[in-house]
């Protein structure tokens, strides 16, 4: 997948995630490796969630893994916990 490929399935995932309840602000910067390569955002502000091909300087968190990696985090077909305990996610 190219970066924009990524990107712009990170913001059809995230547009299906119900975040009407969510209060706050949360900004996690997340850091593709390999093939795709690059950085963008996911952000949560009070009932609503943005994504964004953007380094994001004032955020709260970076994930760095490869685009199947993050890709199949999205999905729900792999778990954050197992896939950071085999090195696939930082």
């Amino acid at each position: 997948m190219t970066y924009e490929e990524i990107v712009a399935y990170a913001k059809k995932k995230m547009a299906d995630v119900d975040v009407t309840e969510y209060k706050g602000n949360l900004a996690v910067q997340v850091n593709i490796k390999g093939e795709g390569e690059g950085a963008f955002y996911v952000e949560l502000n009070d009932s609503t969630v943005a994504v964004e091909p953007y380094e994001y300087y004032d955020r709260d968190a970076v994930l760095i893994a490869t685009a199947d990696v993050f890709n199949a985090l999205v999905d729900g077909k792999k778990d954050a916990v197992a896939a950071y305990l085999a090195g696939e996610l930082a």
